[in-house]
């Protein structure tokens, strides 16, 4: 998979840039504030996904403008096809000139993985980055994820708002068994292919990170349900088992007046040598924790898809010592990757590429190497 060509119009501080890109290394540079980052996250937006800096819709188009304009060409499954979005107080989206019900729709259509500054959270913060991060990813593979994903949020909402009204209305109580019924269905399937995904992606993971690290660590992580589940459990008992866990900690979420547990408090817990990375690793490796992540990302989408992702990587090699810039740089080649810095002799030794420099949102120079 690879993206062949990229126009983009009013979006950020982009008023209009149209790039050809190289099947290998893009390296993107530039001064800080100059549009590098908009653009790969330009790119992020054709895999269906929101902004990976948490930017809503109506922020993504320039200031005073009526609305962005973004189209891609990509190769993909061995063919040429195109995408565009359209970028108002929301975004609708095409794929080869057909109208999508939804931008998600997009997922799996064109993937890609990104690394950004903004991703240390995924080890830093708290579990919704985690859980955002495996969800993320999954919709690229499994695209009917996202129904499932969507059919848990509403059930729960609607879980939720029972709970606050049995207070002033008891008589709702009986009610209650109905709406369990149907989160704990939506719920085994988010468990078992949350549990399943980091199953599959740590053998990955942990092969990077060796790597990276120079085998001077071990990483390791594993799903943490907040319900009282065997993960390795099929889905109908799973299901039987997370609906015997909302029965036995109603009470408690009737006096909380939320459901207290469930797939939307689920966590990852993240080790390095079997002590917690959030807590003691640091900023470099809690960096290498992430890319390791997100490289084992890229090779079980290609392990489920047959052809890698486009890699996006922003700002990947600040804090990173020598030794890990070297395995990062030996490891990204082979596959397309869009790389941002502020100077692109970082990259040079990739080998064959293209060297993009970005000055106010516009290409100034665009050199082959």
């Amino acid at each position: 998979m690879k993206a062949d060509r990229i126009k983009l119009h009013d979006f950020r501080n982009i008023c209009n840039l149209e790039l050809t890109l190289c099947e290998t290394a893009n390296i993107i540079y530039g001064d800080n504030g100059q549009g590098k980052t908009n653009l790969i996250e330009a790119v992020w937006l054709f895999t269906g996904a929101k902004s990976f800096r948490g930017a809503r819709d109506s922020q993504l188009v320039r200031f005073e403008q009526p609305q962005a304009k973004l189209e891609l060409e990509f190769t993909s499954e061995e063919r040429a096809q195109t995408a565009s979005i359209t970028i108002e107080s929301r975004r609708s989206a095409q794929v080869n000139e057909i109208p999508l019900k939804s931008p998600a729709e997009l997922a799996g259509k064109f993937c890609a993985v990104v690394f950004s500054p903004v991703h240390l959270a995924l080890v830093k913060n708290g579990p919704q980055e985690k859980r955002r991060f495996i969800d993320t990813a999954v919709c690229q593979m499994k695209p009917r994820y996202i129904h499932i994903l969507g059919q848990y949020n509403r059930v729960l909402d609607q879980r939720n708002r029972l709970l606050k009204d049995i207070a002033y209305q008891p008589v709702l109580l009986d009610t209650l068994d109905v709406w369990d019924a149907r989160l704990a269905s939506f719920a085994a399937v988010l468990i078992k292919t949350r549990a399943s995904f980091l199953k599959r992606l740590l053998p990955y993971a942990q092969e990077i990170y060796a790597g990276i690290s120079r085998e001077k660590e071990t990483l390791d992580f594993f799903y943490q349900s907040s319900l009282s589940c065997d993960l390795s459990a099929d889905i109908p008992d799973m299901e039987q088992q997370v609906l015997g866990c909302l029965r036995d900690t109603r009470q408690e979420d009737i006096r909380a007046r939320v459901t207290c547990n469930g797939p939307h408090r689920d966590d990852i817990e993240i080790t390095l040598s079997g002590s917690s990375a959030r807590l003691f690793a640091s900023q470099g490796q809690q960096r290498s924790c992430v890319l390791s992540l997100k490289l084992a990302e890229c090779e079980l989408i290609r392990e489920t898809i047959g052809e890698y992702p486009v890699v996006l990587l922003d700002d990947v090699m600040s804090e990173l010592d020598e030794s890990r810039r070297d395995y990062l740089l030996n490891h990204l080649r082979g596959r397309q990757v869009l790389i941002t810095c502020c100077d692109e002799k970082d990259f040079r030794n990739l080998g064959q590429g293209l060297g993009v420099r970005l000055e106010n949102g516009a290409v100034t120079s665009c050199n082959r190497y």
